[in-house]
């Protein structure tokens, strides 16, 4: 059975990149998440891509650039909408160390 607008549905277990990149909080816009996609910066898998409707889903890996490091992400699931911090954290795991302080950052006692 076709979707709305005649296309297929979409699995329920596969989420469009640029919009789980949204949902997840890395970026402000899914017009953002969408062109840092386009640029070929970021990498599922290992494997650079440009096209934001990429399907992606749980356990695929996500490498992209944040700032001024790149980060390392284990697609726990695929949200719903876009929901608070602790929401948009549970989505993912971080796979980078923990950074290392600055040497004269004080230590809290």
């Amino acid at each position: 059975m076709a979707g709305p607008g005649g296309a297929s549905p979409r699995p329920a277990d596969r989420l469009r990149l640029d919009k789980w990149l949204w949902q997840a909080r890395f970026f402000k816009t899914r017009s953002l998440a969408a062109a840092a996609v386009e640029t070929g910066h970021i990498r599922v898998n290992g494997t650079p891509v440009s096209r934001p409707g990429r399907d992606i889903a749980p356990g695929d890996t996500l490498t992209l650039p944040q700032g001024n490091r790149v980060r390392l992400i284990r697609i726990l699931a695929l949200g719903a909408r876009r929901g608070p911090a602790p929401e948009a954290q549970a989505l993912y795991r971080d796979l980078d160390a923990p950074a290392a302080a600055p040497p004269d950052a004080p230590i809290d006692a």
